[in-house]
């Protein structure tokens, strides 16, 4: 019997794939550094945690709405006016399973088959297999500006058709850590306007910025927030990664198609998920800024590490918690078919058992995004693990 023939056209991932393989080699007793995953080292907040068992106590544990837990979204609602300027009613805010499902949702809600979706590059490695997915067709958008890989309006006419409907918005991104400046999201947001073109504005790093605030893009006027979706979630900013807490906010219309949908593909997400979500938003800010000022320690620690290495540059991240380092200069010692920063990563992997993911999975194989998810100890130690492996080449 055939499978579905959109099996065949979406990739696995490269970041789960390298994560798994870290995964068998520990099992094996080996000492492994996984920089791979973006997965914080943190624990949930502990006044978050009692909300799960408050909510069981009180068998908060049936059907609720399908967007979402009501005081959940109003939580939700005050989060984005008093961090973002943005002004939402809680009909307006859908919950999912995290913050992958809302884009699926999202794009499912405004695209369809054969609608193109800008991409600008480096893209999170699994923007172009949902838009596969949703069957549309990603359009990966290269900067012209290649020294910090920030789109600009030009670079995005030149690259759409008449087909394009939707612009996936990363700031801050991943893998880059880029973050755009108001000035430059204006231009962004304005462009987009004047070409009627939906914005899918993914905000799940808008904590972690280090230089300057995160501005988002729907808060410029109400006539580009009503063509923006954005995309948030907690895995990140509470590191609540497995209890799959994502959600979107639009306009009404939006907002009900997308719950219209989730209707029939998950209901919703788990109330227990979700009381710890509206206990983490409402009661633990002081955590969430305690972790993003140790993020923003370790950022300093991996650049003055990279600084040293022979060989290596990378793209300096202003947010997020990743670093995209270029290992081009090494590109002729490395045996290679397909994909160089794919043999490079297995071979690290397997040589200093320090797990990193290819950049080929968001489009510059050049490079290799490195996560620093762990302690500074550790961190060092993984990139003097690099270097060594690298000055035996």
């Amino acid at each position: 019997m055939k499978l579905a023939e959109r099996t065949e056209h979406v990739a696995q991932s490269y970041t789960i794939g390298m994560s798994m393989r870290a995964r068998e080699l520990r099992d094996q007793g080996r000492d492994v550094l996984n920089l791979s995953v973006g997965e914080p080292d943190f624990k949930v907040p502990e006044r978050a945690k009692q909300a799960a068992v408050q909510a069981l106590e009180l068998d908060l544990t049936k059907y609720d709405k399908v967007p979402g837990v009501l005081e959940l979204r109003e939580v939700i609602c005050e989060k984005l006016k008093a961090e973002n300027d943005l002004e939402y009613t809680a009909d307006q805010i859908v919950v999912s399973n995290g913050a992958k499902q809302a884009i699926m949702n999202a794009l499912m809600a405004v695209m369809d088959p054969g609608d193109e979706v800008l991409l600008p590059i480096p893209y999170w490695t699994s923007y172009p297999e949902i838009i596969k997915l949703c069957g549309g067709e990603p359009l990966p958008v290269m900067p012209g500006d290649r020294d910090n890989y920030k789109v600009t309006p030009r670079d995005l006419e030149e690259a759409m058709t008449e087909k394009t409907k939707i612009l996936i918005f990363n700031n801050p991104s991943n893998p880059a850590g880029t973050v755009y400046n108001a000035e430059e999201v204006r231009a962004i947001g304005e462009f987009c306007e004047k070409k009627g073109l939906w914005i899918l504005s993914d905000e799940i790093y808008e904590r972690f910025c280090y230089t300057e605030p995160c501005v988002s893009v729907a808060s410029l006027s109400p006539s580009i927030k009503d063509q923006t979706i954005v995309i948030n979630g907690l895995s990140k900013s509470v590191a609540m990664t497995g209890l799959r807490v994502g959600y979107t906010a639009s306009n009404q219309k939006v907002a009900s198609a997308i719950s219209k949908m989730q209707g029939h593909l998950t209901s919703h997400t788990s109330t227990l998920s979700q009381w710890v979500g509206h206990s983490a938003l409402k009661y633990c800010t002081k955590d969430i800024n305690d972790q993003i000022d140790i993020y923003r320690k370790r950022r300093e620690v991996m650049m003055k590490k990279l600084d040293t290495i022979e060989g290596l540059t990378y793209l300096k991240p202003d947010g997020a918690f990743y670093i995209m380092v270029n290992f081009g200069a090494y590109k002729d010692r490395v045996a290679y078919t397909d994909s160089f920063s794919l043999a490079l990563c297995s071979r690290i992997l397997e040589e200093t058992a320090v797990a990193i993911v290819p950049g080929i999975a968001f489009g510059l194989d050049d490079y290799a995004r490195i996560s620093y998810t762990l302690e500074e100890e550790k961190l060092e130690e993984g990139l003097s693990r690099i270097e060594n492996f690298l000055k035996s080449l």
